[in-house]
C-alpha cells in the first residue's frame, strides 16, 4: 500500500499545482523554456518527500512525474480527463527548467506545453464531453468560513512536497498552504475553492466543479470516519491510473462520501450531483523517449 500511497500522492500534487496554475496563469502566449534537461526518473517508488515540484523565479524543477502528470500541468485538465496510451501513466521523467529573461513562473504551463510538443513530439486536442460531477455550492444556510487576509506577493521559492503512507497524505504546498488527509481528518489551509473542489475530486467518483463564486483562501477542517478513509483513498490511486488488485477494488463498493457531504455542511457548503461538460484532453500521439538534451 506505500507504494501505492506514493503514487497517488504524486499526482495529488499535481491535481493542486494544476489548478493553482489555471487559477494565476496568464492569457498571454508563453515563450519556451530557456534550457531544460529531461532524464527518466530512478527505477521504483519515490522515497518519502522525493516526488514534487520547486518554482523560483529562475528555474523549475520535478521530480517524479509522469507524462500524465506534465500533460496535466500543461493543460490544466486532471489526470482522470486524460486519454492517451497506458505507459503515459507509468514512464516518469525528471525535468529541471531555466525560464527565460522577461518570463514569469506563472507562464510554465504553457512552457511545458512546448516542452512536450518539442521533446515528446506531443499531439493532443481538447474535446468537451457531458460527464457526471458534483456542483461545490454555497449552502442556504450561509457560509460558515472565513476567508484569510491576503498577503503581499512573495519572491521566495515556491516549493510543493509530499509525504505519507497507508495512514494519510500530507502536502506541503507552499507560502503556508497546505494538505493534510488521513484517517482522522481532512485539513487544507490557506487554499481556495478551486483547490479545494479540485483536491476533493480527487478522492471520489467524479469530479467536483467549484460554483461558489467565491475569492481568496480559507481553512477548511472536518473529520473524517474511519470507514470513509480507506475507500476514498483507493479511490485517489484508481482516478491517478493506478491498477489495484480485486480485494483493494471491492472496498469502492462502500459509500464513502459521508463524512465529506457532513463535513462541508458544517462549513456552509454543499456537493450536489450533476451532469455538466467538462473538457478531456486526447493525447493524439506522443513519442516514449524524449529527444536528448
Amino acid at each position: 500500500m506505500s507504494s501505492m500511497m506514493r503514487r497517488s500522492m504524486c499526482v495529488l500534487v499535481l491535481t493542486i499545482l494544476g489548478a493553482a496554475a489555471a487559477a494565476t496563469a496568464q492569457t498571454k502566449e508563453a515563450p519556451s523554456f530557456e534550457v531544460a534537461s529531461i532524464r527518466p526518473s530512478p527505477d521504483g517508488p519515490p522515497a518519502p518527500g522525493a516526488a514534487g515540484v520547486q518554482i523560483t523565479q529562475e528555474r523549475v524543477h520535478f521530480a517524479y512525474l509522469s507524462l500524465r502528470d506534465y500533460l496535466n500541468i500543461a493543460y490544466s485538465v486532471p489526470v482522470q480527463r486524460i486519454t492517451g496510451p497506458d505507459w503515459i501513466n507509468s514512464t516518469r521523467f525528471d525535468i529541471s527548467a531555466t525560464f527565460p529573461g522577461g518570463a514569469t513562473p506563472e507562464q510554465f504551463p504553457k512552457m511545458i506545453q512546448s516542452l512536450l510538443q518539442d521533446r515528446f513530439k506531443l499531439k493532443a486536442h481538447l474535446e468537451s464531453r457531458e460527464s457526471p460531477v458534483y456542483a461545490l455550492e454555497i449552502a442556504r444556510t450561509g457560509l460558515k468560513l472565513t476567508r484569510i487576509p491576503d498577503e503581499a506577493p512573495s519572491n521566495a521559492p515556491f516549493t510543493v512536497t509530499s509525504s505519507g503512507g497507508p495512514d494519510g497524505v500530507s502536502v506541503d504546498l507552499g507560502q503556508g498552504a497546505s494538505l493534510v488527509f488521513n484517517n482522522k481528518q481532512f485539513e487544507a489551509k490557506k487554499v481556495t475553492m478551486q483547490i479545494l473542489a479540485e483536491t476533493l475530486g480527487r478522492f471520489v467518483d467524479r469530479p467536483i466543479l467549484d460554483l461558489t463564486k467565491l475569492d481568496g483562501r480559507y481553512d477548511v477542517t472536518f473529520t473524517m470516519a474511519q470507514e470513509d478513509f480507506m475507500p476514498m483513498l483507493i479511490r485517489s490511486a484508481v482516478n491517478a491510473g493506478i491498477t489495484l488488485p480485486p480485494q483493494a477494488m471491492a472496498q469502492l463498493d462502500q459509500p464513502s462520501m459521508g463524512s465529506v457531504e457532513s463535513g462541508l455542511k458544517a462549513l456552509g457548503l454543499v456537493i450536489e450531483a450533476r451532469r455538466a461538460p467538462l473538457d478531456v484532453l486526447v493525447v493524439d500521439s506522443i513519442e516514449r523517449t524524449p529527444t536528448e538534451n
